[in-house]
Parts: structure tokens; C-alpha cells; sequence
């Protein structure tokens, strides 16, 4: 099994789990933030959608170079349209990943704004750190945002106080 096959099969538990929490993202409250310092109820949401996205790029590109390629946020207006593009970003994702090589997992890649290098490091652990940990670490946050607003939070990794087990 491939470097690319083993994420694969993560990276679907991981959007199962996400697709989860995001159906649940009330975007009536998309400007909502727990702190003056937080993101918004409606960017959180969509850069959790948006983190798979990224293994792609990963995987088709050496190089991101931000003076190029600036980074343009979703703001989704609606559910449907933030678990679209979710939806159509995790296909792709998959797609790519089915095909992906142990060479292509191991070739350098390159975040960077014009002379400014942010990381460069081989693309499986930009995948894992990057996309996939990132991504984690922000759905943790939509997870006490959701909390916070009273509305009932999925099983993710096991049960929740609104959803016990058995």
C-alpha cells in the first residue's frame, strides 16, 4: 500500500467525521465569534470545507507561492453551498490520492510569498501536518464554536453529551 493509499483511507474518516459537524454549522449566525479575536462562525466553517483542498494543491503542485496564487476564502452563504464545496473538494481529493506515487509523496514542496519561504518540506509530511492535522486542529475549534451556540454536536471519534452511545 502506497504513502498516498494509507492517507487515503484516513482522509475518509476524517471527512465522514467532518461532513458531520459542518451540516450542523448554523450559518443564520455566520458573523458569530466567541472572541473579538476569533474567526467568524462562517470562515471557521469553510476553512475546515476548504483543508482538503489543500492536499491536492499539495500533491499537484512543487511550489505555492502566495505573491502568485493569493488565497481567496469561501464565505458561504448557505449549508448547501459550504457542503458543496466540501463535497466537490473531497472527490477530488480522493481522486488524486487513489493515483498518487510514493516518488510524488516524496518530492519537496514549497510554501512561499515571493523571496519569503514559510515551509518546504517533503509533500507527505506537509499532507499530514498541514492538511490533515490543520484541519483537526480547526474542526476541534468549530466543535466549542458549535457548543457555544447550544447547537448538538456529532459523534466524531466516539460519544458526545448529545450523542451516547448505544
Amino acid at each position: 500500500m502506497t504513502i498516498a493509499q494509507n492517507f487515503l483511507e484516513e482522509f475518509k474518516q476524517e471527512a465522514k467525521a467532518t461532513r458531520k459537524l459542518l451540516e450542523r454549522v448554523p450559518l443564520d449566525k455566520a458573523n458569530w465569534k466567541p472572541h473579538e479575536k476569533s474567526m467568524e462562525l462562517a470562515r471557521l466553517a469553510s476553512h475546515v470545507a476548504e483543508t482538503s483542498l489543500w492536499i491536492w494543491h499539495t500533491i499537484e503542485n512543487d511550489v505555492l507561492d502566495l505573491a502568485i496564487q493569493p488565497y481567496e476564502p469561501l464565505i458561504p452563504k448557505s449549508t448547501d453551498e459550504l457542503l458543496k464545496f466540501f463535497d466537490d473538494n473531497n472527490k477530488k481529493t480522493e481522486e488524486i490520492l487513489s493515483k498518487c506515487s510514493d516518488a510524488e509523496m516524496m518530492k519537496t514542496w514549497t510554501m512561499k510569498k515571493g523571496d519569503v519561504v514559510y515551509m518546504s518540506m517533503q509533500k507527505a509530511p506537509v499532507i499530514r501536518s498541514f492538511c490533515f492535522n490543520h484541519m483537526i486542529h480547526h474542526r476541534g475549534q468549530l466543535d466549542v464554536y458549535l457548543r457555544l451556540l447550544n447547537v448538538p454536536l456529532p459523534q466524531i471519534y466516539g460519544p458526545t453529551a448529545d450523542e451516547p452511545m448505544g
